[in-house]
C-alpha cells in the first residue's frame, strides 16, 4: 500500500511538473554511490564507480530555505537507528545539497570491512549503496531511488575492475570515478581509466546525449618532483579564471593545478599547470566555492592539513607555474588555514552557511553549519 501511495504521488507530481523528454520512470541499478552532486535546478548526480556510470536522478523536490543553522552532533548514531545497525557500522561517503529544496543528500554504507588502507578515503570504497535525506531543520529518512525519473551516462575504458593500487592494495576500479562537477550543461567526471596515462577526465553534455569525451591528464608534482600521469584528481571544481573556465584540481600530496575546460576534448593529452604545493601526506577530500560579504572565496578540507581558504584573486594574481621540485612542501599561491580539524565532506548551504560533516574530539561525527562570514582569509 505504501509503494502504491509513493506511485500516485509521483504520477501526480508529473502531471504538475512534466515528464522531462530525456528521462525515464523506473529504477536505476546502481551499485555504489560514492560521488554525489546536484545541478542549480535540483538534478542528483550519482557517480558509480562499480558500473562505471553516472544516474542523474529528478527528486522532484519543492523549493526551500535554510532559515538558521542545522548541527546534528550524532549523525553516525542517528543514522544507525534509522538503518537498525549501530554507530561504528556506519560509513558516509559523500554529502552534496539540492540548492533548490536546500536538502542534504548523505550516500552511506553498512560496514568498514573494505577499508583496507590507512590511506583510503570513504569516496574510495565502493560500498555505499544507501541514500539518506537531511532537510534545513534536522528531520533525517532513507531515500527510495525504485520508480524515479533518471537518464544514465556510461564511463568508457574505465580502470579494469581487478587492477589493484601498488601500495593500498586495494582495488582501483573505487577511482574510475573520483570527484564529479557540473556546470553550464557540462558535467566533468574524474577519475582513472584503463590507458597508460590512466589519469582522466571526461566530459558529458547534460541532458545526456553520445558517448562522454575523455582527456588523459598531466601535472608536475613539486612535492615529489616529477611529472605524473596516475593519480587521480581527487577534489575539483569548475571556476573562471582571467575570464576563462577552468577546473581547479587538488590531488594527493597536496598540488593545486588548473586545466582550462576548452582543452579537455576527447583524447586529448592535457597538461595542467601546477599554481600551488600545499603539503605532503594529505589527502584533499572536498572543494566548494562560496560568496562572503560580496568576495569569492574557495574552501578546501584535508585528512590531515588544516580547513584551507583560497582567494580567486590570489590564483588570478599567480602568473607562473611550478615545474621544479618544492622544498618544505609549500609553493605558489597561498592560502589561509581555518580551524576546523576533523572536517570531511563540504556543501554548499544556503546564503549563510558551508554544511559539513566533522569528526568532533570526543569522536562522534556531526552535521555541522560553517559561517560563511568567518571563512575569509
Amino acid at each position: 500500500m505504501r509503494k502504491l501511495l509513493s506511485l500516485l504521488a509521483l504520477c501526480t507530481t508529473l502531471m504538475a511538473f512534466g515528464n522531462p523528454p530525456f528521462m525515464k520512470l523506473g529504477t536505476p541499478d546502481i551499485k555504489s554511490m560514492g560521488v554525489l552532486e546536484f545541478s542549480e535546478d535540483g538534478i542528483l548526480f550519482i557517480g558509480d564507480s562499480k558500473n562505471a556510470t553516472i544516474y542523474a536522478v529528478d527528486l522532484q523536490e519543492s523549493a526551500g530555505t535554510v532559515d538558521k543553522a542545522l548541527i546534528i552532533p550524532n549523525l553516525e548514531t542517528k543514522l544507525a537507528a534509522l538503518l537498525g545497525t549501530i554507530d561504528d557500522d556506519i560509513l558516509i561517503h559523500d554529502l552534496a545539497v539540492n540548492p533548490v529544496s536546500k536538502n542534504a543528500y548523505i550516500s552511506v554504507s553498512r560496514g568498514r570491512a573494505n577499508w583496507t588502507s590507512n590511506w583510503q578515503m570513504p569516496k574510495e570504497l565502493t560500498d555505499a549503496t544507501i541514500l539518506v535525506r537531511v532537510t534545513p531543520t534536522g528531520g533525517i529518512e532513507e531515500v527510495s531511488l525504485e520508480e524515479v525519473l533518471f537518464a544514465q551516462a556510461s564511463i568508457p575504458n574505465p580502470v579494469a575492475a581487478d587492477k589493484m593500487h601498488t601500495w593500498k592494495k586495494a582495488p582501483l576500479r573505487a577511482d574510475a570515478i573520483s570527484d564529479i562537477a557540473y556546470k553550464n550543461g557540462s558535467l566533468y567526471v574524474a577519475g582513472l581509466s584503463n590507458e597508460e596515462f590512466a589519469s582522466s577526465m571526461w566530459v558529458l553534455p547534460y541532458p545526456f546525449s553520445g558517448e562522454a569525451q575523455a582527456s588523459s591528464l598531466e601535472i608536475y608534482h613539486g612535492a615529489h618532483g616529477k611529472y605524473e600521469t596516475h593519480s587521480p584528481v581527487r577534489a575539483f571544481l569548475p571556476y573562471d579564471i582571467q575570464n576563462k573556465e577552468q577546473l581547479l584540481a587538488a590531488y594527493l600530496c597536496t598540488p593545486l593545478v588548473t586545466f582550462e575546460t576548452s582543452n579537455l576534448q576527447g583524447g586529448k593529452h592535457v597538461k595542467g599547470r601546477t599554481i600551488a604545493e600545499f603539503g605532503a601526506g594529505n589527502f584533499p577530500i572536498d572543494m566548494v566555492a562560496y560568496q562572503s560579504n560580496g568576495n569569492d572565496y574557495i574552501v578546501m578540507s584535508n585528512s590531515q592539513l588544516p580547513l584551507m581558504v583560497i582567494d580567486p584573486k590570489d590564483i588570478e594574481a599567480y602568473e607562473g607555474q611550478i615545474t621544479e621540485e618544492v622544498e618544505g612542501y609549500l609553493a605558489g599561491v597561498k592560502y589561509t588555514p581555518r580551524a576546523g580539524s576533523g572536517i570531511y565532506q563540504l556543501a554548499d548551504f544556503g546564503e549563510k552557511y558551508i554544511l559539513a560533516t566533522q569528526r568532533l574530539a570526543g569522536g562522534k561525527l556531526a552535521l555541522v553549519s560553517l559561517s560563511k562570514s568567518r571563512l575569509r582569509p
